[in-house]
């Protein structure tokens, strides 16, 4: 069909090489050359073993407290909203004016409990204004509120050097050493800030090409194309590749950008559970062969979105099982790198080369430059016929404003430190430290007796609070160590997995390390939030039920 684009080649050959018989083969993997020798031994980056994620249970008594903790602050939020409504308390919120009371109302009383009840009493630890650069430590603008968090006020003093563990600066480009960032400020003066235009109405520089073709050489496919926002390119590009009489299979924890590009799409959705193949091949099975619901047409396209690292939880996909999911049942494949571009992989090619898989069996490589290139933007990356297609049918590559020229540049200059190709080694060493810096930092949480979720080699590592009372404690006691940290609860997490939510980086010093350490020792000890007994979770862990075969 004209609106179809070819995301993938029909049919798909498996190669087994017997050891014994090769001798000297060059093979081309994620970018770069390994050579097999006559032993079978590598001269290149070599695949890594996956590791199981972990998601201990709680002890059951947390559980139930989280609970009764939720109920008493509702209780206490309808007191609140009766105190409001005979006028014994101010009520702060938006409200409807008296004369238009026989309108449809704006604004949906019951819909902003949760916010006015609830979020409005520890909104202080939220959106706290930085006034550096986000690297490893940050200086704070302190804040204070004389309404219970309605408002703030500055207070014109600042919190210097506190240790950021929230941002993704996962390899440490975020930064504003002069001479790293000595091209980014030639291209400014070259340029200028913005574009003011689209890439396809004299928008188009010349380094938006030189860095689609660096994406691709990095990625080791044929063609990319990128974008200005990075969660635009989830948004836009999949309505544009599925639509109505195709079928999205998403995993139950994706990103709301995915889930966004889902529902624009008007493809039918299913969910399979979190990195469960055996409910993705139950769901692939059923689509297969019972068709389109009432037709039993068979589905114009079968896409299979995942994460490589799954932002709330720290766990890996499971990208080989799903590769070989995706070709018995001839279906496609959308990986979203946002997380795991950069921070994985032994020379930081993302979870593709993690695995050891082949890019080309990917048929849609997604990423984002906000994380590990310090930057901005995303990008579309696989065979030059799909990536042809979305410069044509893209909402956000038709009407979307093209990046800016000065954060082109830094992607470029991130992107040649890792390759190498700035004649340093400097990529390759912080890919290393943040190997160490997340082994370390994850290691030493479990030794003390947190309850912590996601894979070793993932650079997030979400701490369970459970509690909301705690989380708020957690959140304002580090803040007091000069510590500053995220945590997340309802509804962004299941009501009973309130979290602290870290980012390790390798710009991150050991010192630095060990000292957010200790304070989480004492703040643990403090607060009661050590709730390890590593135990196994009672999450359905079903991987091994399937019957499709891995390639050799």
């Amino acid at each position: 069909m004209a609106r179809t684009a070819e995301l993938a080649q029909n049919g798909h050959v498996r190669h087994a090489l017997n050891q014994n018989n090769v001798k000297n083969i060059a093979t081309t993997k994620n970018g770069f050359h390994n050579k097999v020798v006559k032993n079978g031994t590598s001269t290149g980056p070599r695949p890594q073993r996956r590791g199981e994620d972990s998601f201990e249970q709680a002890p059951m008594h947390v559980a139930v407290l989280t609970y009764i903790g939720f109920g008493i602050v509702t209780l206490f939020g309808y007191f609140r909203d009766f105190l409001r409504a005979v006028g014994l308390e101010k009520c702060h919120v938006a409200q409807e004016r008296d004369e238009q009371k026989d309108f449809v109302p704006l604004y949906q009383d019951f819909e902003n409990f949760y916010t006015r009840n609830l979020y409005m009493r520890v909104r202080d630890n939220w959106n706290r204004p930085i006034c550096s650069v986000p690297g490893p430590v940050f200086d704070l603008m302190e804040r204070v509120t004389d309404d219970y968090n309605w408002t703030y006020r500055l207070t014109g003093k600042t919190i210097k050097n506190v240790i950021n563990m929230g941002s993704y600066n996962y390899l440490g480009f975020a930064e504003n050493n002069a001479d790293f960032l000595q091209t980014v400020a030639d291209k400014l003066s070259k340029y200028g800030a913005g574009v003011c235009g689209t890439r396809q109405e004299l928008g188009n520089l010349s380094i938006h090409e030189e860095l689609e073709q660096l994406v691709a050489e990095f990625l080791g496919v044929e063609s990319s194309l990128t974008f200005g926002m990075g969660f635009a390119t989830n948004s836009m590009n999949i309505p544009a590749l599925v639509g109505k009489g195709c079928l999205i299979l998403s995993d139950e924890l994706n990103h709301a950008s995915l889930v966004l590009g889902a529902r624009l799409s008007a493809a039918t959705i299913r969910v399979f559970k979190h990195n469960n193949m055996q409910s993705l091949e139950k769901l692939l099975r059923e689509a297969v062969s019972s068709g389109q619901p009432r037709t039993h047409r068979p589905w114009k396209k079968i896409l299979i979105l995942v994460e490589g690292i799954y932002s709330m939880e720290g766990s890996l996909v499971r990208l080989p099982e799903i590769i070989a999911l995706k070709k018995k049942y001839k279906a496609y494949l959308f990986l979203d790198e946002a997380h795991s571009i950069g921070a994985v992989g032994p020379s930081g090619r993302g979870v593709v080369e993690h695995f050891g898989v082949d890019p080309r069996d990917v048929d849609v490589l997604m990423g984002t430059f906000t994380k590990s290139f310090g930057a901005a933007g995303g990008y579309i990356a696989g065979k030059k016929e799909l990536v042809d297609y979305l410069r044509t049918y893209s909402h956000s590559a038709v009407y979307g404003s093209a990046m800016s020229p000065p954060i082109t540049e830094q992607i470029i200059r991130a992107m040649k430190c890792i390759m190498g190709a700035d004649g340093t080694k400097e990529g390759h060493q912080r890919v290393q430290q943040l190997v160490e810096n997340v082994r370390y930092f994850r290691s030493r949480l479990q030794e003390m007796g947190f309850i912590i979720y996601g894979n070793v080699d993932s650079p997030v590592i979400p701490l369970l609070l459970y509690l909301p009372g705690k989380v708020v404690a957690f959140s304002r006691t580090m803040l007091q160590k000069n510590i500053g940290v995220v945590v997340v609860g309802f509804p962004a997490t299941p009501i009973t997995e309130a979290r602290a939510r870290f980012c390790v980086s390798a710009a991150h010093t050991r010192p630095m390390l060990d000292k957010v350490l200790q304070a989480l020792n004492e703040t643990g000890d403090l607060l009661r939030v050590k709730f390890s007994r590593h135990r196994p979770s009672l999450r359905p862990a079903l991987y091994d039920e399937t019957d499709y075969e891995l390639d050799s």
